[in-house]
């Protein structure tokens, strides 16, 4: 799967991927705009990438790796500039008190959490993307859940 540079093949993929892409960047960066400029950084590069992709999934793994170093990059840089983000990111859930919680996880966490809950990646899937051992997306992902389950109230084993 590479581009050719046609108008519908641009189109076919900014259908396919950019709400992913934005909700990505979105929980990393945390504001719209800076999402946005995100997202629009990984099209312009997987089209001028000019790679070919075994697979969907490839293609999909790909854009979320270039997706995720990108925010990490505008976080260093905004960093350097002392740039404060705006931490209210939209989201789907009427209170949003878990996404919320998921926001303030450490990075490495709030990713493995991210990808598998509101992306659907299996544990394997997240491991190639972040180029981690399943062993380590799984040890995250445990500590993420506990993370969370520390700081929500009002959960399933409160009183």
């Amino acid at each position: 799967m590479s581009y050719d540079g046609d108008g519908g093949e641009a189109e076919a993929l900014l259908n396919r991927y950019s709400d992913m892409i934005l909700r990505i960047a979105v929980h990393n960066v945390g504001s719209v705009p800076d999402a946005e400029d995100v997202a629009q950084e990984v099209f312009l590069k997987r089209i001028t990438v000019g790679r070919t992709f075994r697979s969907p999934e490839h293609e999909k793994a790909w854009m979320i790796r270039v997706t995720l170093n990108l925010c990490r990059d505008f976080l260093k840089a905004a960093h350097r500039r002392n740039v404060a983000l705006d931490e209210n990111i939209p989201c789907e859930e009427p209170n949003g008190e878990v996404l919320d919680a998921v926001f303030r996880l450490p990075v490495d966490l709030r990713n493995v959490i991210y990808l598998h809950y509101y992306e659907g990646l299996s544990i394997a899937e997240i491991a190639r993307i972040l180029h981690r051992r399943e062993n380590t997306v799984s040890s995250r992902l445990h500590r993420a859940r506990e993370a969370l389950r520390a700081s929500l109230t009002g959960g399933f084993g409160d009183e």
